[in-house]
């Protein structure tokens, strides 16, 4: 399956996921390949092209649940979900061939499930959705303890390419100080932000030990998109779901 990412992670064999990167796919030019976002002004028939071509290379039984992403903190279970027009930004599953998915650009997927391999769940956290709280929401949504809970940390903007302002470390330090060693000073005045270090931070308050993945950055690695990069940019997909079959 091209240059996709399965996750290293010890879950059920019966829970499946994967990331992908821009190949595989038909759209052209800065899209090229496999944009699977719809509203990034790609030719239409290509994104669906493309959700056509992920669905039938990864054998899904249904379309995924695709969500409208909004860096909200809101989750939603997939029995709530109208496909491309449910505002949230986590989607979680408590049945078999269901695909929870996010799309991603440089902001972090994070995939969950539990030690039970019954209930799955697909995150995106930029910096705003993982400041309100996006992972610690799904974690509460699921119906297990958070120990027996698995996260992995998909392909996003690297510790070493993600600059922001002083206010989003002030706001990140203010509510759990710790995070503080996740920024670096620059002499801009501004701070390098490592992502995966404040997902873990905060996914470690919530009572996580399970924690997988992260060392991607999609800036730098060109067989990811990266909306920083260049914003006429494709959307990655995460996706996760419980195959049975």
């Amino acid at each position: 399956m091209h240059d996709w990412i399965i996750p290293d992670w010890p879950p059920s064999n019966t829970v499946k996921a994967i990331s992908t990167t821009r190949s595989g796919g038909v759209s052209k030019n800065s899209y090229q390949s496999l944009n699977l976002g719809l509203y990034v002004n790609d030719d239409l028939t290509n994104v669906l092209q493309n959700r056509q071509i992920l669905k039938s290379k990864l054998l899904l039984k249904a379309e995924p649940f695709w969500l409208k992403q909004v860096h909200s903190n809101k989750v939603l279970p997939t029995n709530k979900i109208v496909r491309n027009e449910s505002a949230a930004d986590a989607a979680i599953s408590f049945k078999r061939d269901e695909v929870c998915a996010v799309l991603t650009a440089d902001c972090l997927p994070v995939l969950f499930t539990n030690a039970k391999g019954d209930t799955v769940a697909a995150a995106h956290a930029g910096w705003r959705g993982l400041y309100k709280g996006i992972l610690e929401n799904t974690v509460a949504a699921f119906n297990d303890k958070p120990q027996d809970i698995y996260a992995w940390l998909g392909p996003a903007i690297g510790p070493e390419s993600f600059e922001v302002g002083a206010e989003v470390r002030e706001a990140f330090v203010e509510d759990l100080a710790e995070c503080s060693k996740a920024f670096i000073p620059e002499t801009s005045g501004k701070w390098l932000a490592d992502i995966y270090q404040l997902a873990k931070l905060r996914l470690k308050r919530a009572g996580l030990t399970k924690i997988y993945g992260g060392g991607f950055d999609t800036m730098t690695d060109s067989k990811f998109f990266s909306y920083r990069n260049n914003p006429e940019s494709g959307r990655m997909a995460s996706l996760i779901w419980i195959d049975k079959s």
